[in-house]
């Protein structure tokens, strides 16, 4: 869970530096502007819009890195102040630091099974 934590504070940054795209519309809409660096889906997103989500960066050809986490919409909502299963982080910067806490998490729960 601490993990999931560092995840969710560099998403409030990414959010105050207005690096963050929240939301179904905004979200892909970024993906298809080529603006999106990342694509981070709630857990608890539905099937639906995690294939509209990988069809819209397959056709954008593009080479988004897209993570399911372990995280609620309502987590996401009290860090970002947007109830939201979708969003798109627009900095390589802070793209690669959440994907850099994501492979951490990956591992961990690799050792721990």
């Amino acid at each position: 869970m601490a993990d999931n934590n560092a995840v969710l504070s560099l998403l409030g940054l990414c959010k105050k530096a207005n690096k963050l795209s929240c939301g179904h519309d905004a979200a892909i809409g970024a993906i298809r502007s080529g603006q999106a660096k990342l694509c981070v889906l709630s857990g608890d997103s539905s099937q639906r819009l995690r294939d509209e989500a990988k069809r819209e960066i397959t056709m954008s050809k593009s080479q988004i890195p897209v993570f399911v986490m372990n995280i609620t919409m309502d987590e996401i909502g009290r860090c970002v102040s947007l109830r939201s299963a979708i969003l798109t982080v627009n900095d390589s910067g802070f793209a690669q630091s959440i994907g850099k806490q994501v492979d951490t998490i990956r591992r961990r729960e690799e050792n721990e099974c």
